[in-house]
Parts: C-alpha cells; structure tokens; sequence
C-alpha cells in the first residue's frame, strides 16, 4: 500500500490526520510549559441552569442528564501566564464524548466528533493577555457514539469531558509529531532507533534549525546522541522534517517480563540554542508475524490477559491516574501479559503504566457492532454507506496518533465484532500505511457461517469459542486470537446472589482451556472476557450495565475468579513430583516467553524453614528442579517470583499421613414408636419421625433443637434468569434482583416402613411419595454417632436440568457458623477465598435494597459481602468437601463426613439455616458459557438418583 494511494482515501473521505503534539518538557524562557485545566467547571444544559461540574468526568454520574438535541455548554476561566505571550499556546483535551465544539472567548477554535481521543488546538489568536473565558459545547448520542455503541453498551448516557484537559506552550518553531519505531539485527543483539520527527518552522530558518536525540538509559546514563538537520518534507507534506536512524549498541529489550525502558531526549534547536525540549520513554521492540506466529524480539509470543473496559461504579467511564495504574498493576499482578482495550482506545494514563509495568496491548478503535444484531441501528442503515467511512477512518487514525508512542502497544484493533466490507478495507490500508510496525486486527469471526465476511486483517479473531477453537486454529494461515472468551458467568443473574460459588466453579475449567491455548502454536492467545465489573451507580438510585461479569470488581476488589485466572496464566506449571535417591524432585515447565527460571526467584519452605532454590530452565522449556534437604519433608511451600517481584506460582504439599478419625464414643441406642411418630435415641440426641412422611421433623439434643428437618431429597434447576430487563444485547443489570429460594421435594405421604434393630445400629427403610416423584429413603443410626441418610429417587414427574441435587436440611437460625475441609482444584488459596481447602464462615446475613449497596464503598473483603441468605463466603458453594460443619455459640455442633466428592452449600431461607448436600454440582447456568465451562450440565427424568449424607450431632 503506497502513500499516494493512503492519500487518496483520506482525500476521497474528506479527512486530514489531525496533528497531536507530544507535549513538551522544556520551552525556552518558560517556567512550566504546561498547565492543567482539571477541576470544577460550570455547565449549562439547553440554556437552563447553571451548575458546578467537575472536569473530568461523566455528566451523568454527576447527576446532570444530557439527552439527544440537547447541549452541555462547559464554561471556565484561563489566565495565560505573562511569559507565554507570543508564543504559540494550544489546549489539549484527552477525550470528550461524543461531540465538542471548543471557542476560546467566544470565538471558535475546533469541532471535534468521536469520543476516547485525544484532539488539540491552537489558541494563540484567541487568547487575551488577561484572563479569557474557555467554552466547551458538548453532545451525546452523535453518530461516533452509536458506531461505538457507546452509550448504548453502557446503559446510560456516556456525556461529558471524561478525560483530563490541558494548555501547553510551544515555541514558533515546534515539534509537531514524532513517530519513533526499534528495529534489531537478525541475532536481535544490536538495534537501529528509527526517529521521524516533524517540525513547524518558516522554510527561510530550516536552515537554522537542527533537532538534537539523546538516549538515555534507566539510570541516566547516555547511550546514543545523534544531531539531525531538518528538511522539506515528502511531497504534500507541510512541515519540514528529521529522519535518523541511530545505532543502538546491546540495547536492552522491552517485553512483558522485562519491560526496560529508556527516555529519548528530542531537543529542537536554533542556532544552537535549544527551543524546545521532549522526553518519552522508549521499549526496544520489534514486532514480526511469520509462519502463523506472532513475535516479539525474535520469540514466539503467547497472549493471555483479559478484555478491560474504564468502569468504576461512581465516575463511570472517566477515571483518576490511581486507578487506571492500579488496574494495571492488579492484572499484571494475576499473571495476565496481555490487554485489550474494549471497546475504545485507553487513556495516557493506562498505557504509562503498560510500558513500566509490562503489559501487551491492543488498542481498540471505538466502533463496535457495525452490522451485528446487538446494535438494532443496522435494521436502518446500510453499513456499506461510504458516508460512515470518515468517521471509521478517524477513529483509528485518531487511536495510533495517541498511542503509537508506547511500547507496551502492539496490535492496533480497528473495530469490534463487526462484519467485514469494502470500507473496513480501506481503513485497513490507511492503519498500515500509518503503522506498518504493529499488525492490526479485526473482530469478527474466522471461521463459520456467523460474522464471518472475510476479514484480511493481519491477525484472524474468533469470539467464544469451546475447548475445540484452539485446535481449529491449526487450520489457520494467519495468528488466531480469540479476542474474547472463557466470558465470566454474568447474565445467570439470580443463580449468582443465590450461590456466588458459582465464581470459584469457573477456575478449573479456565484453567483446562487456557491449557489448551497454549498448546496450539497458531492460537496467539485469548483476552477472558471481562476484565471489570462494569456497573453503574447513577445518582438518580439506579444500577445499570452488563453487571458483575470481571475478575475485578468496580471497586478493584478481587473476586473467585480472580485467582483463577492467575493459577491459569501462571508461567510455572509444575507437571509431576517424584522420589529419586532420597530426593523430592519435580517436573516444571517454565511458560515464560522470554524469561530463564535462572532470573527468577525460587523459595521453598520445607518443614516451615526456607531454601532458595535455583534453575535453569530455558522459556518455554520444561526440567528438573531438585528439593535439596536430607531431612524428612512433612510439608513444602514452592514460591516463584515473577523478575517484578510479586508471586507468579505458589504450591503447597503435606506429605503427613492423614491422622486417623478419633474414635467416638458408643452412644447408645434405642427406639419408641408411638402413634404418630417414632423417637429414635442414639445418646443425648433424638430424632423424632413422622410415620405420615417417613422424614425426620426433629433432631434435639438435651432437649434443645439441634436440626427442624430433613435430610430431605431436592433439586435445584438450573436458572438463568437476568432478572427481566428488556434489552437488545444482555445490558440488563439492575438494582432489583432478588435471589432464589430453594425447597426440598414435597412429601405427600410414607408407604412400607420397616425397621432393623442389631447391637450397634438401627436401620429404617420407607418408600416415599413426592409431589415431584417418587423413591426411597433409608436411615442408619450408629452407636459411634453417626447418622446415615441414603436416598433413591425412582421416578421423576417431569424432566429438568438441575444445577445441584442432593439432600437438604433445616437448621435454627443460631447454626450460623460455618467451617469446612475439602479437595480444591489447587493445593493453596488465598486467605480471603471462598473456594480455601480450610476455612469458616459467619453467616451475617443483612437485609439489602438491591443487588449491591448503592454508592457506598465496600470497606470489608468482597467474601463478607451479604444478602438476606448470608455473606458471599457463607452462602457459597464448597465443592468436593471432606467434612463440613455448622455451630451455634453454644458449641452444638453437626458435622458432615463425606469422600471428596460432595458438595456443601449454606444459606438462610425463612429465618431458617438451609443446608444442601449435594451429590451432583455444575458450573451453573452461564448462558454464554461453551465448552469446558458447560461441561457436567445433564438433563433428568427416568433417571434413577441415588446418594445421601453421613451426619454426626455433637
């Protein structure tokens, strides 16, 4: 693609590049070249009243609507320091949504359409020495906003100045653009630094003026220094311009594992004096595709990362410096390498962060679903109109002017989930043309008969696929990504505040497939989607948005999934554990890109005392690493630490031999049949009978009520209610959504009770007739204590797709303290997870106006979040548990035994303590999920269901 015909395009459009300065460090004679506009503005809506704002930030989240036709007209006073006179001084906004008319003391200054750029203008001729008024008229819901889908994805008008606003001085002779690019020698030893930098000068001083680079490496220190002249431009080309190409001796790489970067210095100079001085950071890396591959630096890359959106619940789509840091540092921080913006470019902010802490990034255009069903606006339009080209090609050409400075960028994405056309290939070659050094890519779908309408981006894009997408990728001639997948459970809405277990269901599966990804050479990898519960909290007392779909919560809480996703994309994976000479040795695979094991640190904990240990295994390799103590190991921690400093993989091992159950002492036993029941005695507890049901009513001890009911058989159907909100494409979040109650099968009646009586049992079999169904029930009474309950459900009334089925019991609602042992998917948790291998859990239930508290941050960890059926930790899930048990202050106590294959859930229904033991669990009823997260779902009707329970009362 030549530049002649790039030209032609934006010609044929309409359209310019727009000019984006880099902002100056330094100005001759200027004290502080910039200054910020951020703070308390006034805005009047339509003329009306005239209200404080705060800038930036959202419109609405402030409590000021801005519907369509109507104009927020920003106003704030400037004063230009004297020193900046006759210079030449432009604003800069960061973004503004969706269109902005600028006038500086009236006069008109810039128009500018398409929200989550950056645009500038100059306003040296409209600046008054004094002070001047500076005016922003702002629209919503303009056509950059519905190709973006902007307000529509997010529930709520997105209207506003969202991002930070600036004045900066230039001299008359400035620099313009600077498009630097890092190219390596073959061996990717030595490199070139290819510097084109754009100068506004008269012509008559060009030769006046020079432009002087100076490398600088961490530590300050020089590493390259070059003095260019300047020249006319190419052809078309208004500004003159510096071309070098600076040799760079061993230049430290920038990747994610090592993200080094240096500052280049552009001085521009006249008459050897420096006018103007820049500096940016700058990452060694190269980019290059070959044979269905991606490379960085020579090295075949694996991406794995999530999808993020700007979201907090109070400032909505605008947020601080500290947060877009923090939110880098939190998914770097779960072994995440990789970002995609959706479905907008980010701010400066966010990308700062990448390039230090070490995050790949695909920097999204803000154009989503052009002809997709999910955007009902295409019923209407022709998305082939080439009236919709200028503003597809602004929007990209707008998001590489920003961000094409950072290294951490290194896919430019031009549009989501939208279907291919002859214009898509025209902003392609202008992405290209722009940028040849990032490929770009389009999200469609590269294979099937859905969205699939022959993308030639240079990366191919599959949405949602099951465990079978990465091997189909083995088909493919270009890299593959799957841009989303592995979506969070989200829209099973009432299923989560009933059972937030769920979450922790998630992480195995999520762990299977991104196995899975990084087996198959041409699957470049997968964005989880999503990054960040994207909830709204309007001040009018609403919640809107797609909810609580992010590893992260809106309030940078993490959630189950969140360790999930960090086990996933752990660069360490240990394969296997032997004993060899007396030696604990185990099989590790290093998945790191670009980072030997040598460089990180290895700890193990043997028997509570600590060890560095040491490795050599090449990235991408697999070894030995070899436990050096003569010494009986009981128990070992292995840690490795990521070259940043934080955990990457942690692993725990108990070699002791499980101690033996304490043997309980012999209860004695006993029983009574009366007329309506029968009182059945194992020492201090008895369990009353009912001879019309053949269910247990009443467990007591020492005449005090120890469990109201059951066990008693019961199903819990799968349920993917969203809660009922209409809506076009699943953004149907809302404050009023209640969770579900769950009931055992209804007894109508007992048929053929018989009773077994021996030394050390007592055993009672009954056939039982349910509204639902009908089975069998068998009750083993021991003397050591224990209570067994055996069902066998027979027959089924009506088919249904339970999410768990076992048996249930009713508890006083003073048993609301919770312990549990289990088998979990990893041998360590965090503390604060509901899915720990040993915890307890109070049930603190709390009567609540809403799915979550509204505008109120949570001070407690997102575990001790409650509803009315307990905290999230209570009411959760415990899969595979070894025991469980539920107290009161009292100290009574009734325990569960079970293999390891049992599930054990907890909640409070009707002031009652409601708890099921389940013999079949799922991962819930996520209807975006595919394969391996829907796995296990079943379907039942003539199935004959058989398990129980082993109950000891204390």
């Amino acid at each position: 693609m030549s530049q002649e015909n790039t030209d032609n395009i934006l010609r044929d459009a309409g359209i310019e590049v727009p000019r984006l300065s880099p902002m100056p460090e330094e100005v001759q004679g200027i004290k502080n070249p910039i200054i910020s506009l951020n703070g308390t503005w006034e805005v009047t809506i339509d003329d009306k009243k005239t209200m404080p704002v705060e800038v930036p930030g959202e419109l609405l989240m402030q409590g000021y609507e801005l519907n369509s036709g109507e104009t927020a007209v920003y106003q704030t006073n400037i004063v230009i320091p004297k020193e900046w006179i006759n210079k030449r001084i432009f604003i800069r906004f960061d973004a503004v949504s969706s269109y902005a008319q600028v006038k500086v003391n009236g006069k008109p200054v810039v128009e500018h359409e398409g929200g989550f750029v950056p645009f500038e203008a100059e306003i040296t001729n409209q600046i008054k020495p004094d002070e001047n008024i500076l005016q922003v008229a702002v629209q919503a819901h303009t056509i950059s906003d519905i190709l973006g889908c902007t307000s529509q994805y997010a529930a709520h008008t997105v209207a506003g100045i969202l991002r930070k606003v600036r004045l900066f001085v230039l001299p008359e002779s400035n620099i313009a653009d600077m498009t630097v690019n890092t190219v390596f020698d073959k061996k990717f030893h030595n490199a070139k630094l290819n510097i084109e930098t754009s100068v506004v000068a008269l012509t008559s001083h060009a030769s006046q003026i020079q432009v002087r680079y100076t490398l600088l490496d961490s530590n300050g220190k020089k590493q390259a220094y070059e003095i260019s002249p300047v020249r006319m431009g190419n052809k078309g080309k208004k500004n003159l311009s510096s071309i070098v190409s600076i040799d760079v001796n061993k230049p430290n790489h920038w990747t994610p594992e090592g993200p080094y970067l240096y500052r280049l210095q552009t001085e521009l100079v006249k008459n050897g004096k420096s006018l103007q001085k820049n500096i940016q950071n700058i990452g060694f890396r190269q980019i290059d595709i070959n044979n269905g591959e991606v490379f960085v630096n020579g090295k075949p890359i694996k991406l794995h990362g999530v999808n993020r959106h700007a979201i907090h619940p109070l400032s909505g789509r605008s947020l601080t410096p500290e947060l877009e840091r923090l939110d880098a540092k939190l998914f770097k921080e779960a072994n995440c390498n990789f970002i995609r913006t959706s479905h907008y470019p980010p701010s400066e902010e966010f990308l700062e962060a990448a390039d230090e802490l070490g995050l790949f990034v695909e920097s999204e255009a803000s154009l989503t679903w052009i002809e997709h069903h999910a955007s009902p606006i295409w019923g209407l339009w022709d998305y082939k109109d080439p009236k919709f080209l200028p503003y597809m090609l602004m929007a990209n050409i707008e998001n590489i002017q920003a961000n094409k400075k950072h290294p951490s960028v290194i896919i430019w994405s031009i549009a989501n989930e939208s279907r291919w056309s002859p214009l898509w290939d025209k902003v392609k070659q202008v992405v290209k043309q722009m940028d040849p050094s990032r490929p770009n890519a389009f999200h469609d779908q590269c294979w099937g008969g859905f969205n699939n309408a022959g993308s030639t981006a240079d990366i191919a894009n599959y949405h949602y696929p099951g465990i079978n997408g990465p091997m189909a990728t083995d088909t493919m001639s270009r890299p593959t990504l799957f841009g989303e997948y592995a979506h969070l459970s989200t829209y099973n809405r009432r299923e989560l505040l009933t059972d937030p277990g769920v979450r922790d269901a998630y992480n195995q599966p999520l762990v299977s497939f991104y196995d899975s990804i990084y087996n198959h050479r041409n699957n470049l990898g997968g964005a989880i989607w999503s990054g960040i519960d994207d909830t709204f909290h309007l001040p009018d007392g609403r919640i809107v948005g797609y909810g609580p779909w992010g590893p992260i919560d809106g309030w940078r809480r993490p959630k189950p999934e969140y360790f999930g996703m960090k086990k996933a994309y752990s660069p360490i994976k240990i394969k296997s554990s032997s004993l060899n000479k007396g030696r604990l040795q185990f099989v590790i695979e290093n998945r790191y890109d670009f980072t030997s094991l040598k460089d990180i640190k290895i700890i193990a904990e043997v028997n509570g005392k600590e060890y560095n240990l040491e490795s050599k295994i090449p990235p991408r390799q697999q070894g030995v690493l070899t436990i050096p103590t003569k010494t009986k190991v009981k128990t070992l921690k292995l840690k490795f630490f990521d070259p940043l400093g934080f955990i990457a993989e942690e692993e725990f091992y108990n070699f002791n031999e499980e101690p033996a159950l304490p043997t309980k002492k012999d209860r004695s036993l006993s029983y009574i049949e009366n007329g309506n029941s029968y009182l059945i005695r194992q020492g201090e507890i008895s369990y009353r009978i009912d001879k019309l049901t053949g269910t247990i009513n009443s467990v007591d001890k020492n005449n005090t009520s120890i469990l109201m009911k059951g066990p008693l058989f019961s199903i819990v159907p799968m349920n993917r209610e969203d809660g009922g909100k209409n809506n076009i494409a699943g953004e149907t979040y809302q404050r009023n959504i209640q969770p579900l109650q769950n009931f055992p099968w209804y007894v109508k009646y007992a048929a053929n009770i018989t009773i077994n009586e021996a030394p050390d049992f007592i055993s009672m079999n009954v056939d039982i007739s349910f509204k639902e169904g009908k089975g069998n029930m068998k009750y083993n009474f021991y003397s050591d204590g224990r209570l067994e309950v055996l069902y066998n459900i027979t027959e089924i009334n009506k088919e249904v797709s339970p999410y768990q089925y076992g048996t249930v019991m009713v508890l006083p609602k003073s048993f609301d303290q919770l312990t549990w042992k289990r088998e979990g998917d990893f041998s360590l948790y965090p503390d604060d997870h509901i899915g720990r291998n040993n915890g307890s859990a109070k049930l603190n239930a709390i009567q609540t106006s809403g799915v979550e508290l509204w505008r109120k941050q949570p001070l407690s960890l997102w575990k001790d979040d409650a509803n009315e059926m307990g905290s999230n930790d209570f009411r959760s899930t415990k899969r595979n548990i070894l025991s469980a048990s539920l107290s009161n202050n009292s100290g009574t106590k009734v325990t569960v035994l079970s293999n390891g294959k049992q599930a054990s859930r907890t909640w409070l229904q009707e002031e009652y303590i409601h708890w099921l033991i389940a013999d079949y669990s799922n991962n819930g009823s996520e209807p975006f999920y595919a394969t391996p997260h829907n796995e296990g779902r079943i379907s039942i009707k003539d199935d004959h269901l058989t398990g129980g329970v082993t109950l000891i009362f204390e």
